[in-house]
């Protein structure tokens, strides 16, 4: 099957979705001899964090290297969904790469994902979110200078995942990659 990337870019903030929509484009895109990886399942295994993995848990080193190997990836592979928060940023001027940005317009809705998916309180689940996002910011803007890493034009595909449900989303970035069932 001719598709119109090579390899997918998922980005999004904390509970935006990009773990869901990983999963989902497996269904596809496995059979076709994808490959999936996820920049936070590493963060949590090094860090041995599995509840709010952050990037100031980790060592500048080993994030300087989840952004390498993401690059490494992009550039010498094919046929890769690489899911984690700068993913898409990494891969900014690759333009075989479909980079998808992963919104959640409600923070309410964020904020339930987090509790429910992490077995928390709300009021620890808004702590959880507001933590995690302070500290990779800090980490990512001491690494990388000061950068709008979520910047919408860095992105051919922003989804709202509040008003976009799983098999939606990921039927608009199989629509955006090209790919046809029974192809």
């Amino acid at each position: 099957m001719d598709l119109k990337f090579k390899n997918i870019a998922i980005s999004g903030s904390v509970a935006s979705g990009k773990g869901t929509l990983k999963n989902n484009l497996r269904t596809y895109l496995e059979p076709l001899g994808w490959s999936f990886a996820s920049g936070g399942e590493l963060n949590r295994k090094q860090s041995n964090e599995f509840v709010s993995p952050s990037a100031d848990k980790v060592s500048d080193e080993f994030n300087n290297n989840i952004e390498k190997r993401t690059e490494d990836l992009f550039l010498n592979k094919k046929h890769y969904v690489i899911e984690a928060w700068l993913a898409g940023w990494v891969a900014r001027e690759m333009q075989d790469t479909l980079r998808v940005l992963l919104v959640c317009s409600v923070p309410a809705i964020r904020i339930d994902r987090v509790a429910n998916r992490d077995k928390i309180s709300i009021v620890q689940a808004k702590k959880v979110i507001s933590l995690r996002e302070e500290a990779n910011r800090a980490v990512w803007v001491r690494l990388y200078g000061e950068q709008d890493f979520f910047a919408p034009k860095i992105f051919q595909l922003v989804i709202n995942t509040y008003s976009s449900g799983p098999m939606e989303t990921v039927g608009k970035v199989l629509d955006t990659l090209g790919y046809k069932q029974n192809s």
